[in-house]
């Protein structure tokens, strides 16, 4: 894969397609994404199937040679997005135990998502 370009953000290498990109900030964690992407963010109240999604918080911009970083989001700058479906993570187990003192616990906990996909950039 030919890459164009190459950035360091917050300690970390990003390398560059010739693609649009950005990367934005949701639920706490931080996505690269480009358009057409389709990713699982955690789970915004409120929005059912076929809702469009407006993000905000975005922290850095590519279009064509033109990088733009945010200090710490990037003026007027917005990703459009449509979620497709409600969806469920895999199901984690948390076990507690004591030893001698006949303590078990166990509680399980499975994580809500929203699967979206990027329409504009």
């Amino acid at each position: 894969m030919q890459y164009s370009a190459c950035i360091l953000y917050n300690d970390f290498v990003i390398f560059f397609t010739m693609n649009d990109l950005a990367v934005i900030k949701t639920g706490g964690k931080q996505y690269v994404i480009k358009k057409d992407d389709i990713i699982e963010i955690e789970l915004i109240k409120d929005l059912k199937e076929n809702d469009p999604v407006i993000f905000k918080e975005v922290l850095l911009t590519k279009k064509g040679d033109r990088v733009v970083v945010g200090t710490p989001y990037v003026d007027k700058a917005e990703v459009q997005a449509t979620v497709m479906k409600e969806i469920r993570g895999p199901k984690i187990n948390i076990l507690k135990f004591k030893a001698k003192s006949r303590y078990r616990r166990r509680v399980g906990h499975r994580q809500n998502y929203l699967r979206v996909k990027i329409d504009k950039v």
